[in-house]
């Protein structure tokens, strides 16, 4: 609960969710919304990782190991610092977010963009730039753990319009750092 003068701790997000689900561009938006720094998690993978996905080879838990560490990294210096951030990355099973959670303590809130497969596969093979194929998405889902009731965070459509994605998160967010003041 907030009483006079509490100070509210800033929220560590991770958006999370399967590839094409919109995890960067909800993230920038969320990140402007709460005025916190934005990760962008796919930048924490090392080559090897992002020429086995260039291939068209899904990663196995070993090859995340280095990519979640570093990610868990950064988690605990907002942590440590006070500080405020929102973390695009896949972050598909529990175990990866409970890793992260180690790292943030109380205060890390998930928002996983979810939609059906045709989507994420239209989507993905639309984009361009990016290392992940299209044929990678069905190996996405099969790892995807949706959040579990007692994980702090919020499901919603990834077809939804941004606006709308960004005002139900700001909200619950809100609610969220609220229980989480020091």
């Amino acid at each position: 609960m907030t009483g006079p003068g509490a100070r509210r701790r800033p929220p560590i997000v991770v958006v999370l969710g399967v590839s094409g689900s919109g995890k960067s561009t909800v993230g920038k938006a969320v990140a402007e919304e709460l005025r916190v720094p934005f990760v962008e998690g796919d930048d924490a993978h090392p080559a090897a990782n992002i020429a086995k996905m260039a291939a068209g080879h899904p990663l196995d838990d070993a090859d995340r190991v280095p990519w979640l560490r570093s990610l868990a990294a950064r988690v605990r210096r907002s942590a440590e610092a006070g500080e405020g951030l929102v973390i695009a990355c896949s972050a598909l099973k529990r175990a990866y977010r409970d890793e992260l959670r180690a790292a943030a303590g109380p205060g890390l809130w998930c928002l996983h963009l979810a939609l059906d497969r045709d989507t994420a596969r239209d989507r993905v093979a639309r984009r361009t730039g990016h290392f992940i194929p299209a044929r990678l998405v069905d190996s996405q889902f099969e790892t995807l753990e949706p959040l579990e009731a007692d994980e702090p965070g919020l499901t919603v459509d990834a077809t939804a319009a941004l606006a709308a994605n960004v005002a139900l998160v700001s909200a619950a967010v809100g609610h969220f750092t609220d229980r989480t003041v020091d």
